[in-house]
């Protein structure tokens, strides 16, 4: 990369490498295991969908539901944009701020997300504030995400991404974002998640300001 030059946006489907058939073959089918599992939640609520009927539903084994998905939670939480989300921050020119870098990345992968399927997005937080399982699970997942974030961080600020400051910089980060999910989904989506997300990063550049009363 040179200057303000940036690499081929990961988002962007021509700019993808072509994925071979198995590959193709696992995005169907883990698809297929979430639209089942969507559907069904609406029809008859988180409780009461089980991993047989998500597996009916989507025309595979429960077995094969478990091999993609270790919890029913993990269906609601896990989509595809983490990598994603990684590979377009390491796309950025190296001289653009960080913080124009993550709200750039951020933005566009909310543009994505939430245009894709809206209904899912708004599905998919209302569990999060309304399920204690899926909220306990979503909390464990971030760590995960952080080691990816903890990279991405290392690289453009030359830091060693297991510091101490890079891990707490990091889930900062991630952790301002699922409070800014759970704030969208508490207020009844009134918001519009964009929005949101650039106060979240305003927070998170310039700090809190004290407001006199």
């Amino acid at each position: 990369m040179n200057g303000m030059t940036a690499a081929p946006s990961p988002f962007s489907p021509a700019d993808r490498p072509q994925l071979g058939l198995r590959e193709r073959k696992k995005i169907k089918t883990r698809e297929a295991i979430r639209t089942a599992t969507y559907a069904l939640v609406r029809e008859q609520g988180y409780d009461a969908t089980t991993i047989e009927q998500i597996a009916e539903r989507a025309e595979v084994s429960p077995s094969t539901v478990f091999r993609y998905f270790p919890t029913k939670e993990d269906i609601v939480l896990t989509d595809e944009f983490d990598p994603l989300i990684m590979e377009e921050l390491r796309a950025r020119p190296t001289d653009e701020p960080w913080m124009d870098t993550l709200r750039y990345v951020m933005q566009k992968a909310i543009r994505l997300g939430i245009k894709d399927d809206p209904e899912v997005s708004r599905l998919r937080t209302h569990l999060m504030v309304q399920v204690p399982a899926v909220r306990s699970r979503m909390m464990e997942s971030m760590s995960v995400t952080g080691t990816m974030l903890c990279q991405a961080i290392g690289e453009r600020t030359g830091r060693d991404p297991d510091s101490l400051e890079v891990r707490v910089y990091a889930m900062a980060i991630i952790g301002g974002l699922m409070e800014t999910s759970l704030y969208w989904a508490e207020n009844d989506h009134r918001d519009d998640f964009k929005d949101l997300v650039d106060r979240t990063m305003d927070v998170l550049e310039h700090g809190l300001s004290v407001e006199n009363p």
